[in-house]
C-alpha cells in the first residue's frame, strides 16, 4: 500500500513533470533507489495531456479554493529539536485567469455521457445559445466564471491518471496498451499522409465533409476521449537535446510521432505556406526566381556562418531584424526568414541570436520530413510517461495522489534527511528533486515569476486549407505594437491522436504581458470566426469557425537562480515548469545538469543492457528474464524494423 512505503531511499522525487522525470529515469538507470511521488492524480504536472473531459475536471480543481488533502496532523510532532521543516504548498499556484467559452450548440441531454466514461459527475448546466455566445463571447460580464459556460462534465480522470496507484506501479501495463492502440497509426519512419490510415479521409469523407461541419457540444463531450489536450505547446526539433535523449536512452520505442507538416506565416490579414527546404524554395509559386536565389545564398550562409565572422561581425550589436535589412533580401524573404525560420522576435533577438535559430532549423531539416519539427502522437504528456516508464523498469516507485507534506532538514548539518508524506511516514533519502510549484509562498517570496499566455480552441477546419485535411502546422504572428509579444500558433490533425475527427485542435502561446485573453484574443479574431448556425448555412466562410475556447496564464518558472528561494538545503534540487520556448531544449539541460550533480561520474540515461548479456553475480549461466528484463527484450527492434524513431540516415550515431 501506498501508506506503507519502504523507509529509505537514495533519491526522492516530488513531482513528475518532464525533467523530473527524466531525472528519475536517469538515477534509477544508473542503479538509484528511487521514490517518484506526485500529488496529482495524473502524470506530467503542467507537461500532462487530458481528455476533453479530464480537462474541464482539471480546471474545476484548480478553481475550487479548499484543498482536498488527506493530511496527517501530527506531522509537525515527528519533527525533533534538532530538526526544522520546510512545509510544501498544499495548492497549486501556478494556473490563473481561466476562461472558457462554447460557441458550439450545447444542445445537451441527460444521456450524453463521453464514450466509454465508466462513471458520470453532472455539473451545474447554464444554457447559452449560440448567438448569445458569439455576441457576448469578446465581451464576457465581469461575474461570469467557468460554471457560467461548462456544461456536463463527466467524472472521468485523464488516460494517464492513476489516482489509487500502489507503491511500486510500473504503468508498463497501461504503456503497452495505448502503444497496441496506436500501432497502426503513423510513426516517424512512415510520415507520409498515405500511411495514416483510418484517420485520412476517403473521397467520401470528404464530399460529406459540410454535413459535418455542424458540430454540437454534445458530440465533443460524447468523443471526448478522442482529444488529447495538452496544458503546454511544444514541437521536437528532430536534432533536438530531446530527441537524441529519446534515441540515446531507448525511451523512443514508448512513443510514436508524426511530422509537422507545414510552416505557415501571417501576412497582411492573409495566411500563407512558408517554403523552407530546398524543394519547397524551388517549387514556391510566391517567390520569384530572383528572391529564390537570394533565400538560398542566404540560408547557405547561415548553415556554416561562423567560418565566415567578416559577414556579421559588424552587425552583433543591431537586432535580428536590423541586420536582414542589411543583406540582399527583399521584404518578403525578411519576413520569412525572421518570423518563420527564425521565429525569434522581432524587437530583442540579436543577430548572433537569429543566426544559431535559422542554423538550428536548417540542420533539422530533412532529418523526418519536410520541416524541422516532430509532434508525439496522444500529446506532449506523452513524453514524461516515457521517462517514468523507464525508471519503473530499473526499479524506481511511483505514487501519484500522494502529497508530502514537509522536507526535514538536520540543523546540525544543514542538509535534508528525510520527507514526511500524507500519512505521516517519513522517508530517508539523500537527495531531494523538487518541482517548483510545490514549494511554499514563504519559500518562493523573493522569486519573480515570469507568466505564459495560453490559449486551446478547438475549430472546424484549418487555418490554410490544403489538398489534405491531415495538416500539422506551425504559425508565427508578430507582435501587434510595442509591449506585445509575438505569439505562436500550432494546429493539430486528428490524426495526431489529440482530437475529433472533423475537427482541429489549436494552440496558441506567448510571453504575457497582461491576462491570457487579453494578449491573445485579438489573435483568434484575425484568425478565427465564432460558430454560429446561420454561418453554417452558407457554409464556407473565409475562417475556421470556433467551436470552444480556454484561456489561461501558466506561471514560467524557468531560469530562475537558486539563490531565490530561501532556506534550501545543497541537497534539494529545484525543476522548474515549462518555459515559453518551442522547444524541450531547457528541461534536458536542466535534467542533465542536476543529475550529474548527484551522480558525477556516471553516464547520463544510457542505453538499456541486451536482456541477453546480463549475468547474475558469481553464476556464469544466463538468468531466466525478469518482468522488467521482458519488457525490453520485446521491445528491443533493429533500425530496419522498428516503426518508432530513430535515425534513418546516420546508422553510424
Amino acid at each position: 500500500m501506498a501508506n506503507n512505503l519502504p523507509s529509505e531511499f537514495d533519491v526522492i522525487v516530488i513531482g513528475t513533470g518532464l525533467p523530473e522525470s527524466v531525472i528519475a529515469a536517469a538515477c534509477s538507470r544508473s542503479g538509484q533507489r528511487v521514490l517518484h511521488v506526485d500529488s496529482r492524480s495524473y502524470y506530467g504536472g503542467n507537461w500532462a495531456s487530458f481528455s476533453f473531459s479530464g480537462l474541464l475536471s482539471w480546471l474545476k480543481e484548480h478553481q475550487e479554493s479548499s484543498d482536498a488533502v488527506n493530511e496527517s496532523p501530527t506531522w509537525q510532532e515527528q519533527i525533533l529539536e534538532n530538526e526544522e521543516a520546510i512545509a510544501l504548498s498544499k495548492k497549486d499556484r501556478t494556473i490563473q485567469h481561466v476562461e472558457v467559452f462554447c460557441y458550439a450548440s450545447q444542445d445537451l441531454h441527460e444521456d450524453v455521457e463521453e464514450a466509454g466514461a465508466l462513471q458520470k459527475n453532472r455539473a451545474p448546466l447554464t444554457a447559452v445559445n449560440p448567438t448569445e455566445a458569439a455576441d457576448s463571447v469578446f465581451l464576457p460580464k465581469e461575474d461570469e466564471s467557468l460554471s457560467t459556460v461548462s456544461c456536463e462534465i463527466p467524472a472521468e480522470q485523464p488516460p494517464s491518471s492513476n489516482p489509487e496507484s500502489a507503491p511500486e506501479v510500473n504503468d508498463v501495463e497501461a504503456v503497452e496498451e495505448k502503444e497496441n492502440d496506436g500501432n497502426d497509426k503513423t510513426c516517424v519512419q512512415a510520415t507520409s499522409e498515405k500511411e495514416t490510415g483510418e484517420n485520412v479521409p476517403t473521397a467520401e469523407n470528404t464530399a460529406e465533409q459540410p454535413k459535418k461541419n455542424r458540430i454540437t457540444y454534445s458530440q465533443i463531450v460524447k468523443e471526448g476521449r478522442r482529444f488529447n489536450i495538452d496544458l503546454v505547446s511544444k514541437l521536437l526539433y528532430s536534432r533536438g537535446l530531446l530527441i537524441e535523449l529519446l534515441i540515446k536512452s531507448n525511451v523512443s520505442r514508448y512513443a510514436e510521432f508524426k511530422n509537422v507538416t507545414r510552416i505557415l506565416a501571417f501576412r497582411d490579414g492573409r495566411v500563407e505556406q512558408v517554403p523552407c527546404s530546398r524543394a519547397d524554395v524551388f517549387n514556391s509559386k510566391q517567390l520569384t526566381m530572383v528572391e529564390k536565389r537570394m533565400l538560398m545564398k542566404f540560408l547557405t550562409f547561415c548553415m556554416d556562418y561562423e567560418e565566415h565572422p567578416d559577414e556579421y561581425k559588424a552587425y552583433e550589436e543591431m537586432t535580428f531584424s536590423e541586420y536582414l535589412k542589411t543583406q540582399k533580401l527583399t521584404p518578403n524573404l525578411q519576413y520569412f526568414v525572421l518570423h518563420s525560420i527564425a521565429m525569434t522576435s522581432e524587437a530583442t533577438s540579436t543577430t548572433i541570436d537569429g543566426l544559431k535559430a535559422t542554423k538550428n532549423f536548417l540542420r533539422c531539416l530533412g532529418r523526418y520530413g519536410n520541416t524541422p519539427f516532430l509532434f508525439p502522437l496522444y500529446g506532449q504528456g506523452e513524453l514524461p510517461q516515457c521517462f517514468c516508464r523507464m525508471c519503473a523498469v530499473f526499479g524506481g516507485i511511483y505514487c501519484l495522489h500522494h502529497s508530502v507534506q514537509c522536507l526535514v532538514v538536520d540543523k546540525d548539518s544543514g542538509k535534508c534527511k528525510a520527507i514526511i508524506d500524507q500519512f505521516g511516514q517519513r522517508i530517508i533519502s539523500k537527495h531531494f528533486i523538487v518541482e517548483d510549484s510545490y514549494f511554499s509562498e514563504k519559500t518562493c517570496s523573493n522569486v519573480q515569476y515570469r507568466q505564459i499566455s495560453r490559449a486551446v480552441l478547438i475549430t472546424d477546419r484549418s487555418v490554410l486549407k490544403a489538398d489534405s485535411d491531415q495538416q500539422i502546422s506551425i504559425l508565427t504572428v508578430p507582435a501587434s505594437k510595442p509591449g506585445t509579444f509575438a505569439v505562436r500558433v500550432i494546429e493539430l490533425c486528428s490524426s495526431t491522436m489529440t482530437c475529433m475527427k472533423g475537427t482541429y485542435l489549436v494552440h496558441l502561446t506567448c510571453t504575457s504581458s497582461k491576462t491570457a485573453r487579453e494578449d491573445l484574443e485579438p489573435v483568434v479574431q484575425e484568425l478565427f470566426t465564432p460558430y454560429t448556425e446561420t454561418e453554417i448555412e452558407n457554409d464556407e466562410g473565409k475562417k475556421p469557425r470556433l467551436l470552444w475556447a480556454l484561456y489561461f496564464n501558466m506561471r514560467d518558472s524557468s531560469d530562475i537562480s537558486r539563490n531565490s528561494y530561501n532556506d534550501l538545503s545543497s541537497n534539494i534540487y529545484i525543476c522548474s515548469g515549462p518555459d515559453c520556448g518551442l522547444g524541450n531544449d531547457n528541461a534536458v539541460k536542466q535534467a542533465e545538469a542536476l543529475f550529474q550533480q548527484i551522480c558525477p561520474n556516471e553516464d547520463f540515461c544510457p542505453p538499456p543492457p541486451n536482456p541477453e548479456d546480463i549475468v547474475l553475480d558469481g553464476d556464469s549461466l544466463q538468468p531466466e528474464p525478469s518482468e522488467s528484463s521482458s519488457i525490453l527484450q520485446t521491445n528491443s527492434e533493429t533500425p530496419k524494423e522498428s516503426p518508432y524513431l530513430g535515425n534513418q540516415e546516420e546508422p553510424s550515431e
